[in-house]
This record gives structure tokens, sequence and C-alpha cells, in this order.
């Protein structure tokens, strides 16, 4: 093969690679244009997907505190069920103990009605004891002491020496721990008002007639 041959066999190999190259150069900002639109839309969806990330990160946060505001609210709810639980029981007996109240408190002369008492005060015993293991406290106030708004409910008034002070207990009150169920029924004093005492007929104005 000639000199002129091999060159000429040169050159044509060196056309396509001429123009693989030139049409790589024609493709170059059109391709990087691509690439970068690729790359914005994947950052997009990128952004939107930490969004949502985060929006359901706080619902379920949100969820969370929910569910465990209601768990507490159930057990807050069930203890205090727990706790108050004979108040409707003791609300129905109170008649009853009223009545043993009253028969402890009468003094029979009979000596077999003072048997029968002794049974009723022993029953009495027994039914405050087992109300008291269920968190039942009484009220019972004294002849005179204060009246108290809070934990008496005076049904009568009568005079004495000074006011709000407890002449007689009707019925004790009841407490279920720091719940009020009943309370005391009383007595209650009201000082007595002073009376003017009225001026002689024969005096008018405070000067007495002259003669």
């Amino acid at each position: 093969m000639s000199e002129k041959e091999q060159e000429k066999e040169k050159e044509e190999k060196k056309e396509p690679e001429a123009k693989e190259e030139k049409s790589s150069e024609q493709k170059g900002p059109f391709e990087e244009e691509k690439l970068k639109q690729q790359i914005s839309a994947l950052n997009a969806e990128l952004t939107k997907a930490k969004l949502e990330s985060e929006t359901w990160k706080n619902k379920y946060y949100m969820a969370y505190a929910d569910m465990s505001n209601l768990r507490k609210q159930i057990e807050k709810d069930h203890e205090t069920f727990v706790k108050y639980r004979a108040a409707g029981f003791l609300d129905k007996i109170m008649p009853a103990l009223d009545s043993f109240d009253m028969a402890a408190a009468s003094n029979p002369t009979d000596p077999a009605i003072q048997k029968f008492q002794e049974g009723y005060r022993m029953i009495h015993r027994q039914l405050l004891d087992g109300l008291q293991s269920e968190g039942v406290s009484y009220i019972e106030p004294k002849k005179g002491d204060s009246f108290d708004a809070n934990v008496m409910h005076a049904i009568q008034t009568v005079e004495g020496e000074e006011d709000g002070k407890v002449a007689a207990v009707y019925t004790k009150g009841y407490r279920l721990h720091d719940r009020l169920i009943r309370p005391a029924m009383v007595v209650v004093t009201k000082k007595a008002e002073m009376k003017k005492e009225e001026a002689p007929k024969d005096q008018k104005d405070g000067v007495s007639d002259k003669k």
C-alpha cells in the first residue's frame, strides 16, 4: 500500500471520530440542562417527601399525646369510681343509720328493752366499722360548737346568748373520703334582740310636767 493510500485511510478513520466529537460538543449543553432539570425535580420531590415526613411525624406525636391523655383520664376516672363507689350505698342506708342513732340515744327503763338496745348498739358499731373501712367518716357536732356551713345544715334557729352556736343535733353528717355526702342537720342559736324600755306615760320628750 502506497503512502497516499495510507494517509487517505487515516483521514477516513479520523472523520467519524471528528463527527462524533462534534456531535458530543453539540449535545453537551442540552444534556447538562436536562440533568439540571432532573436534579431540580429530584430535589423538589425530596423536599416534598421531607415535608410529608414531618407532617406525619407531627400527626403521630399528636395522636400519641391524645392517647396518653385519654389513658390518664380513663385511669383517673377509674380511680375516682373506685374511691367513691360506696357513695350510692351510703346514701341509701343513711335513714337506717339515723334510726340506729335514735335507738341508741334513747334511755329505756325496762330491762328487756335495754338488752335489745344493747344488741342494736352492737350491730350499729359493726355497720360503722365497715363503713369506716371504706373511707366513711362522720360529722358529729356537739352542743355549743360554732356553726360551720361547710359541713352543717341549719334546720331551725332558736334564741340564745350568741349567734351561730349549735343548740342541738338532729342527725349527724357523713363524708366519703374528701366528699361530703350529707351535712349534719342542726339547730342553731340566734342572739335575742334587746327590747327598748318604754318611757313613763307622764313624760313627754324627756321633760316632766311642772305644776
